[in-house]
Formats: C-alpha cells, sequence, structure tokens
C-alpha cells in the first residue's frame, strides 16, 4: 500500500508478522494488506468512489477491520453502526451519513433502501487489474462517528485522516509501543476509542492485535491467559465488572504492561482496587468522539496522579473556560476547553453546531474542570449534570465521589430528580460488590459525615447494575427519567 496515513506502512518489512486475529480467523501483515486490497477492489466493482460513504454494521470482527481500511484505499469514509441498533436506529444513521451501500450481518440486517453486501461475501482475492485509484488526502474524512445522543438526535461526528494518524502515533509514542506489543481488543469497534487505542495505534507500532468476542469475566481471563496481551483499553464498567469477582478468582497478568481506562470517569477507589488485585497499572484518559478520542492522559513512566485524567497529550492544549469564554487560571473551576490536531472537522451537515462547538479553534466540551499547577487535569462533571437545589450548584461527580469512599460500593450514579419545593434534589444509584450488605441509611449516614446537608442525596436506591449507553457510559438520562416518575415521593 501507499499514501497517506495508515497507507504508509512498508509491509515488505513484516508480511510474515502476526497483525490481527479473532474466534475463526488469524491474519499476518501481509494476509490482511491483502484482504483489504481486496475488499477495496470489490468496492470500485460495486460504483464506491472517492468521497463516499460506506456503512459498515457488524459486530467486532477482522472483516470490520478489512472493511474500515478497504474503504479509505479507495477514498470513501465509513460510518460504523452498532449491529446492537433497531432498524430505525440503523436508518437514521445511515441516512443521515448519506452512506451509498452498507456492509452488515446478511439479510437479517437493516439496509434501509441502500445496496447491502454481506460480510461472507467479501471477496478474499484482488479484482485483477483493478484501478487503484482514489486514495485520500490527510484532510479528507476518514470516519464518522456517530455521538450517542444523549442531549437529542446523534451527530455524525467527522474525523479526518490527519486526525487519526495524530492519534495513533500519540498513543504509539505514549505508550511506548512496539511490535512486540499484543493488544487485547475488548470495546465495540464502533465507538472511537476502540479504533485508535486498540486498532491502529498497534497496527502503526507493527504490533498484534487479538479481539475476544462478547465482554464477559471469565472470557476476558482466559484470553489473558491464552493470548499473553501486553495492554488492553476499557471502560469503568469493565474494571468494575473485573473488581467485583469473587476473591478466589486466578488470572495470571504478568503479561500485561499496563491497561488504559476511558470513555467515562472512574473512582480513585475503583482505580486503586484494580491496581492492587491484578498487579495492573492503569492509566486514566480523557478525551471526547469530536477530540479524536483523548485529549489527556496520565504517563506509563512519571508522575501519575489518580483522581486526575492526567495532563494534555503532546500536541495539544488543555484551558478552563469562564461563563463569557474568558480562560481561567489554575486552580480555578470552569468548562473544559481543548486545542490541536485532534479536533474534528465538525459536525456533519450541521455548521451552526459546529461553530457553537469549536470556537476559534478551541472545542468546547461542555465538561467541567480544574488544571493543577502541573497541568494535570481533574474533571468535576458535566455542565448539563449540574444540580441546582433551591438556588444551590450541586455536582454529581462530588457526591458520586464521597459515595466510591465507602467499602461497599462498586459504583454511584447520582441524578437531579424533580422536587415541588427546591426544584431538583439529589438521587443516587448504588451498585454495592456482591459479598458486601450495605443498606441506604448505611449510605446516607456515611455521606452526611462528608457533604453539606444540601449535597446528601433525597434517596439512595441500591441497584443491581447501573444502565448504560452504547459506548458504556451510565445512561443518565435514563435514570432521570426514572426519577421523574417519584416526584410525589420527593416533594414537600
Amino acid at each position: 500500500m501507499s499514501g497517506v496515513g495508515y497507507f504508509a506502512w512498508n509491509f515488505a518489512d513484516r508480511v510474515d508478522d502476526p497483525c490481527v486475529r479473532d474466534d475463526q480467523v488469524e491474519l499476518s501483515y501481509g494476509q490482511f494488506a491483502g484482504r483489504v486490497e481486496a475488499f477495496a477492489s470489490q468496492l470500485h466493482e460495486l460504483g464506491v468512489g472517492a468521497g463516499d460513504v460506506v456503512a459498515v454494521m457488524l459486530s467486532n470482527r477482522v472483516e470490520l477491520l478489512i472493511a474500515v481500511m478497504g474503504a479509505w484505499r479507495i477514498g470513501a469514509a465509513v460510518t460504523l453502526i452498532n449491529p446492537a441498533f433497531t432498524e430505525a436506529e440503523a436508518r437514521y444513521q445511515i441516512e443521515d451519513s448519506g452512506a451509498v451501500m452498507i456492509l452488515n450481518e446478511g439479510s437479517d440486517s437493516p439496509a434501509c433502501g441502500r445496496k447491502a453486501l454481506a460480510v461472507d461475501d467479501i471477496n478474499t482475492t484482488p479484482v485483477p487489474g483493478w484501478p487503484a485509484s482514489g486514495e485520500p488526502t490527510t484532510e479528507d474524512v476518514a470516519l464518522l462517528i456517530y455521538t450517542s445522543g444523549s442531549t437529542g438526535r446523534p451527530k455524525g461526528v467527522q474525523l479526518t485522516h490527519a486526525n487519526l494518524q495524530y492519534m495513533a502515533g500519540v498513543f504509539q509514542n505514549q505508550l511506548q509501543l512496539t511490535e512486540r506489543d499484543h493488544c487485547l481488543l475488548i470495546l465495540p469497534l464502533f465507538h472511537v476509542n476502540a479504533i485508535c487505542v486498540s486498532f491502529l495505534a498497534p497496527i502503526l507500532a507493527g504490533a498484534q492485535l487479538s479481539i475476544t468476542g462478547r465482554f464477559s469475566a471469565r472470557r476476558f481471563f482466559d484470553d489473558v491467559t491464552r493470548f499473553k496481551p501486553t495492554y488492553f483499553s476499557a471502560v469503568p464498567t469493565i474494571y468494575a465488572l473485573l473488581a467485583s469477582q469473587p476473591e478466589d478468582t486466578t488470572v495470571d497478568t504478568t503479561s500485561l504492561r499496563f491497561a488504559v481506562c476511558g470513555a467515562a470517569p472512574i473512582s480513585k477507589e475503583l482505580l486503586e482496587r484494580v491496581e492492587a488485585r491484578f498487579g495492573l497499572v492503569v492509566l486514566e484518559g480523557y478525551g471526547l468522539t469530536e477530540g479524536t478520542c483523548a485529549s489527556t492522559c496520565n504517563p506509563l513512566h512519571g508522575i501519575r496522579k489518580l483522581g486526575t485524567v492526567g495532563p494534555a497529550l503532546p500536541g495539544q492544549q488543555i484551558a478552563i473556560a469562564g461563563p463569557s469564554g474568558e480562560h481561567l487560571p489554575v486552580g480555578a473551576t470552569g468548562e473544559v476547553l481543548i486545542k490541536g490536531p485532534n479536533v474534528m472537522q465538525g459536525y456533519f451537515g450541521r455548521p451552526e453546531e459546529t461553530a457553537r462547538t469549536v470556537v476559534d479553534g478551541w472545542l468546547h466540551t461542555g465538561d467541567v474542570g480544574r488544571l493543577d499547577e502541573d497541568g494535570y487535569l481533574t474533571l468535576v462533571d458535566r455542565i448539563k449534570d449540574m444540580i441546582i437545589r433551591g438556588g444551590e450548584n450541586i455536582y454529581p461527580k462530588e457526591i458520586e465521589n464521597s459515595l466510591a469512599t465507602h467499602p461497599a460500593v462498586l459504583e454511584a450514579a447520582v441524578i437531579g430528580a424533580p422536587h415541588a419545593t427546591y426544584g431538583e434534589v439529589p438521587v443516587a444509584y448504588v451498585v454495592a460488590y456482591p459479598d458486601r450488605d450495605v443498606t441506604e441509611s448505611d449510605l446516607l449516614a456515611h455521606l452526611s459525615e462528608q457533604l453539606t446537608r444540601v449535597k446528601v442525596p433525597e434517596r439512595v436506591h441500591l441497584v443491581e447494575a447501573l444502565p448504560r449507553n452504547p459506548v458504556g457510559k451510565i445512561d443518565k438520562p435514563g435514570l432521570r427519567n426514572q426519577a421523574a416518575t417519584a416526584l410525589p415521593a420527593t416533594a414537600g
């Protein structure tokens, strides 16, 4: 392959080296390159060309990665669709993105009036003599990643080849990846975290990756034992599942150099529990889809400050802004702004929303945080999640952090519930460790020792699990809807 970004690989030096595997197939770098070329030629035969959008609706598997790079090979962009979507959800993304065709599991998958190709019908050898043209430039759109839509209809985030090349290179350096590394890919590939951290970065480094099946703690431990990976990237939910396994669960994690945590905040207590139990260094980072995955990360070597998401990644700037957009001094709390080569090209077809989100090159995140004197970022909360109780501003994350200090608490989420007198009051949902007994009264007493009265939740609901959106974040809008039905109980 030749051209920009990931097509500049020198496969000649590693054609026989292991590249990628899943439960069905294992490919060397040379075989992977050949399969990418074969799919690119097939897309050309189907009339797909430079500037088109190809929709890919597959579960995690080798063919998904082949499809992404095959589309890029001819200058097309890719939009990745959650394979669990309903037909209505898939139709929205396909139509909004303007996809000209869809690659899916087969006849039972939604095509929504587009040309469809079943994954089992992908070419494995190139069409002879096909005109290999139409390769992209660095500023061409590579991915249309759709946001989770927690505040409205999902928006297509346009990420260019330059965005992705920068991010893969930063992770390669930040994580010190070499051809000796081996990534265990466990996050869904319709999310930019998996694309950048678990696919592009190791491939750029000449490392290998193994795609695991549907996540379970048992499957994870078996894969670590079998494949001996050197790292993986996961979300707090997965770390909570691992930490909650019975104490007699044994697994050899000595092959793992580190792990990465992103997509949502993780408590300092859960990080410490995971690290102590598995002897694992967990690097917490922070970023948005609009910022091509990551903007900060605690370093692999150097000062790691648990409870922070680390300093800005090389090439990026982090600022804290006040209500009028003015940059605030060290230690002040305000909106987190990001600037750098990772900032998206924009929201597809939404220039006004793009202009509101990216101002003078600064990406307005909607997150509240503060920087310390070393440039380490601490997240306070989402602006939209702030609770206003009788005129008092309350950040749910502060309450969640306090709950996390109780030894029985595995996970917690706090939302604002409507209240007839105060407007809103905090309500907590808590998942306890399986081997710990705890009551609502216990947790309320614990919080009363740490927080002022107005911050103590009106109720603490003990639940078996917290609801999640498709990328693993806690579904707070769903919890707010649930709490809204309890208005009579919280009035007075």
